[in-house]
């Protein structure tokens, strides 16, 4: 407890840390003060309806998402999810299209013009997702819309929401520039643990209420599955493979350079939350085209508990790890790094083979990490089967919920640990780091 304290105080003490998380939690109150603010027209007493039918399906994980904004009809009730959907069009374009590729190759600036066509088309996805929510609260709370403001309802709305998700993108591109940690996930972390205290004594209420001291006992057994679940995503998100690398000596002046023995970490889960987020934004799809209603076909991916839904969340997930993972790392940009720096892989060549064999370990350590990403994200739903759990409470015994506020709680941790250790303080995981297995020949 008082090494603790101590590292709270050293966090404290470094004036570019402290201002950093002033900053980032002032910009979280901004967002959960404005996911309280109703839209123009609507009669807040009047949503009961509304707060029924959005805490059942996919539509309860999208107001889980935004911190209860959706079934609020709050200015911020769209979130950041339709930033989320643009980003992921424009990330499977700039694949697929040999010419949005190049221009992505050209640095800032050709990063600048993906990042400015992305938000152009957040708007229009915005636009349509506002139609569509239009058309969900009058067709569940009719009696929640104002007549007299009847006539500028549809207009308002539209650009209310559109701009409410162009600010929300805009707090999350500030928090990752001058706060702590990576905006966008942050964003959606906070907008999922502020259901979390409502979910658990609704849970609670329920078992004690039911089934008396053997609800207690049930209740705590999903508590003991939540922790080790949280445990074993924190071996999973940390979990790395190391791959050993020399170092030539090289001789500067009269003295010896190099020589050193170091090692390459490759991590399990590199893509991180990311293919979570762009898995539950495509599942998302199909309820916009019905109104937000899960009617005819979308009904499969409105219910977490139903078979299709869960095979086709799995895919998305898997293909989105490797897609993603594809994206943010370069074994040819790592072998050549590794060249220039004279350090090779112990029986493997410099240049292209090192980049073959690094290839390979990745695909190989990426599957198995896609595949248990697939796995966690489908247990609320197996939670929620077995232990007749409310849907509310079973998001956080995996599934998208949980990975994303264990991933981003992770991150967030490492680079305040990265601005400790530079400072030359004590780190926040000292002797809790999962250690990647070492290698010293082959795979």
């Amino acid at each position: 407890m008082k090494k603790f304290l101590t590292t709270l105080k050293n966090i404290w003490s470094i004036e570019e840390l402290r201002n950093k998380i002033i900053f980032t939690l002032l910009l979280l109150f901004i967002y959960r003060v404005g996911s309280y603010i109703v839209l123009p027209g609507i009669d807040p007493n009047k949503l009961s309806n509304l707060s029924n039918s959005a805490s059942k399906g996919m539509l309860g994980l999208l107001d889980a998402f935004v911190g209860g904004a959706f079934s609020k009809a709050s200015i911020f009730a769209l979130g950041i999810m339709p930033y989320i959907s643009a980003s992921i069009f424009m990330q499977l374009v700039t694949i697929l299209v040999p010419q949005m590729a190049k221009i992505q190759k050209e640095g800032d600036s050709g990063r600048k013009k993906i990042n400015q066509w992305t938000r152009y088309l957040t708007v229009l996805v915005t636009s349509f997702q506002a139609a569509a929510y239009i058309g969900y609260l009058k067709s569940q709370n009719a009696d929640a819309l104002i007549p007299a403001y009847a006539d500028f309802f549809w207009i308002s709305t539209v650009i209310i929401l559109t701009v409410g998700t162009l600010f929300v993108m805009w707090l999350g591109e500030k928090i990752t520039d001058k706060g702590l940690g990576n905006g966008t996930s942050i964003i959606i972390m906070i907008g999922i643990l502020a259901r979390f205290p409502a979910s658990f004594g609704q849970e609670w209420s329920s078992r004690i209420a039911q089934r008396g001291a053997g609800g207690l006992l049930i209740m705590l057994v999903e508590i003991l599955f939540m922790i080790l679940i949280i445990m074993g995503l924190i071996m999973l998100v940390q979990g790395t493979r190391k791959v050993p690398v020399n170092y030539a000596k090289q001789i500067v002046g009269n003295r010896q350079m190099g020589g050193a023995r170091n090692f390459l970490p490759l991590k399990v889960n590199a893509a991180g939350v990311m293919p979570i987020i762009f898995a539950q934004a495509i599942l998302f799809l199909p309820t916009i085209f019905t109104g937000f209603t899960g009617q005819g076909w979308a009904k499969y991916f409105t219910d977490h508990t139903n078979v299709v839904y869960m095979i086709v969340y799995s895919v998305c997930v898997i293909a989105f790890t490797f897609l993603y993972t594809a994206l943010i790392f370069n074994p040819k940009q790592m072998a050549d790094e590794l060249k220039r720096n004279n350090g090779f892989i112990p029986g493997v060549k410099p240049g292209q083979p090192t980049a073959d064999y690094i290839g390979t370990i990745m695909d190989r350590i990426t599957l198995p990490g896609a595949v248990l990403l697939a796995l966690v994200g489908i247990l609320p739903g197996l939670f929620q089967l077995t232990f007749t759990m409310s849907q509310g409470f079973s998001t956080f015994f995996g599934g998208t919920s949980l990975l994303i506020m264990v991933g981003v709680i992770l991150d967030t941790l490492q680079q305040i640990e990265t601005q400790l250790l530079m400072r030359q303080y004590d780190g926040l995981m000292n002797g809790g780091r999962i250690q990647g297995r070492q290698v010293t020949s082959g795979l």
